[in-house]
């Protein structure tokens, strides 16, 4: 069976042809093309099968690696967002954690939050930490924010209220009206993103989950319609920043768990040459792997045949040693430093 990897950095488009029946390998390399990296793997795609002498019709697997997420929120290049909060509580993503990075800076650059204020709208409801009701959903208020944010130009939308990871109910009545009313709007509950307590952190993961929803989505369409053109009925799979694999299904609604994507694959190239290590009999508990590509080199332990997760990541950080200075994203994710 022929597997097909594809990872897309910033200056090069790198891919592996793997025939698992004798482990053979095939590499090609290609420039990255911007502002659509799609057209760089079709170009690849069509030069290592060349090489191969194979159709694409032959590869049974894709596995796919992108910076198209992280790069999107660090140029600030998705979608027009807007969250839904409850009242009161509308400035959460600006009053974080209260934490300065550098208390003596009295210049101090916090992380601008990817939903402006004018977009934040509290909505009236309230569910206390036991999931309680204290106060039922006003959805006569909620359609008509919705109706304000579809005037304002809005393509997504994030709902984060106050313990919804113990009562999820306030939140997906908001995201069934929101779809039901314009249904061209991509919806991001917190319940689902991150259903745990943490109203910021929460929050955070939503609306960036929110915010680069759509520009995902609108890729992952256009790539699988690519490949199917060209005859692919396989599978896809895209690595996400734990190392591990999910469908396009799961890529397309919760992108967020695809920030480190691009570096996780490097990460897990290292976890491969260890085991290939230990079957050759070579002692090897711990291995350092170092990526180093066109733009960034980043570098993340492999312990056991296993590489180090943290829950504690940031993005787009104002200072990139400096932690607090960017906005917090707490899932799953390959620790590394770059």
């Amino acid at each position: 069976m022929m597997k097909l990897g594809i990872d897309i950095g910033g200056t090069f488009t790198d891919l592996v042809l793997l025939d698992e029946r004798d482990g053979r390998m095939l590499f090609g390399k290609t420039l990255t093309t911007y502002p659509d990296p799609l057209q760089g793997i079709l170009n690849g795609v069509e030069q290592i099968l060349r090489e191969a002498s194979l159709p694409l019709s032959a590869v049974r697997t894709i596995v796919h690696g992108t910076t198209l997420v992280t790069n999107a929120v660090i140029e600030r290049k998705g979608a027009r967002t807007a969250l839904l909060t409850t009242q009161g509580f509308e400035d959460v993503l600006e009053i974080g954690r209260e934490m300065r990075y550098d208390i003596y800076d009295l210049f101090l650059t916090m992380p601008k939050p990817l939903v402006p204020r004018a977009l934040r709208i509290g909505i009236r409801e309230r569910i206390d930490k036991s999931g309680r009701v204290l106060e039922p959903l006003d959805v006569a208020q909620l359609e008509q924010a919705v109706d304000v944010l579809a005037r304002k130009g809005v393509q997504s939308v994030a709902i984060s209220f106050l313990h919804a990871f113990a009562n999820p109910a306030h939140e997906r009545t908001a995201g069934d009206v929101v779809r039901r009313k314009y249904p061209h709007m991509q919806v991001s509950l917190s319940s689902e993103v991150l259903p745990e307590i943490r109203e910021y952190e929460r929050t955070s993961a939503t609306a960036m989950n929110a915010y680069v929803q759509p520009l995902t989505q609108d890729y992952l369409h256009r790539l699988k319609d690519a490949l199917a053109a060209q005859n692919f009925d396989g599978e896809i799979f895209i690595m996400n920043s734990a190392g591990r694999l999910t469908t396009l299904e799961g890529a397309q609604r919760f992108p967020v768990q695809l920030l480190e994507s691009g570096p996780a694959g490097g990460t897990m190239a290292g976890v491969f040459f260890q085991k290939q290590l230990a079957e050759a009999g070579t002692e090897a508990s711990s291995l350092l792997a170092f990526d180093m590509g066109g733009t960034t080199a980043k570098a993340s332990m492999i312990r056991h045949g296993q590489p180090e997760i943290t829950h504690h990541f940031e993005a787009a950080r104002e200072r990139r040693f400096k932690k607090g200075s960017g906005l917090p994203v707490r899932i799953p994710v390959i620790d590394m430093i770059e």
